[in-house]
């Protein structure tokens, strides 16, 4: 049986599916990963990306922050490609409970799904660090400089910087969804970021599936490994 078609079988002998996915999720849909050869981490900037985004520099050189943040972390015109599209399908068929995601792109909420939890947050959401007063995304991701609140406080994307914890309540709900889910789906990540690439240690079952470019340190333990471009594998199931 080739693998698309045993990717097929397994999703229609479940009906608790969960997907966790990274960031090659998205780079179908123009998205850069961070850590692939062509990714933001081998581009070059004053700083290193990892130091940018991080919450001291954050702190430290807000301007610089929002040079980098309006450069390369907000994307105008990406749409959903096929794997967005066919999870949130799958979610309306009610086979997949929920969207377990690192990226901050929020186009997993685009193509229709419902029940996602974004781990690292979304660039479609900001606050003012200081009094906590929401904005529309718009008065942060357009103009220029460092965007104020009336309180005098900077207002910043409601995204994790490194430095950051998790949301607890966002982690406990993705630890739960993985740990009663019948099937577990891991796409489009490297499973190196932590706490994050350690929730697929939660899942009990036997149904692991891994799509990835490359290798994973957890590719021995899945049942099925397909080394492909995540949105190709989910357009033909």
């Amino acid at each position: 049986m080739d693998k698309i078609e045993m990717l097929r079988q397994m999703i229609a002998e479940s009906d608790n599916i969960v997907f966790f996915g990274g960031a090659g999720v998205s780079t179908e849909s123009g998205i850069p990963d961070f850590r692939s050869v062509d990714g933001l981490y081998h581009q070059k900037y004053d700083y290193p990306p990892e130091t940018i985004l991080s919450h001291s520099f954050f702190e430290a050189y807000p301007e610089e922050f929002y040079k980098f943040h309006r450069d390369k972390l907000v994307i105008k015109g990406v749409k959903p490609n096929q794997a967005h599209i066919r999870l949130a399908e799958l979610e309306r068929e009610g086979k997949l409970k929920a969207v377990i995601t690192q990226n901050i792109d929020g186009l997993h909420q685009m193509a229709g799904s419902k029940n996602v939890l974004e781990l690292h947050g979304s660039i479609h959401r900001c606050y003012c660090a200081k009094c906590k007063k929401e904005y529309d995304e718009d008065y942060i991701n357009t103009g220029s400089g460092v965007p104020r609140c009336g309180c005098g406080g900077v207002v910043r994307p409601d995204v994790v910087l490194y430095e950051e914890s998790l949301d607890s309540d966002v982690l406990m709900k993705a630890i739960n969804y993985i740990r009663n889910a019948d099937m577990l789906i891991v796409g489009g990540t490297s499973l190196v970021v932590y706490p994050a690439a350690g929730l697929i240690n939660y899942y009990n079952g036997d149904k692991l599936v891994l799509i990835n470019r490359d290798a994973t340190s957890h590719d021995s333990y899945a049942r099925l490994v397909i080394r492909d471009k995540i949105g190709e594998v989910f357009s033909r199931v």
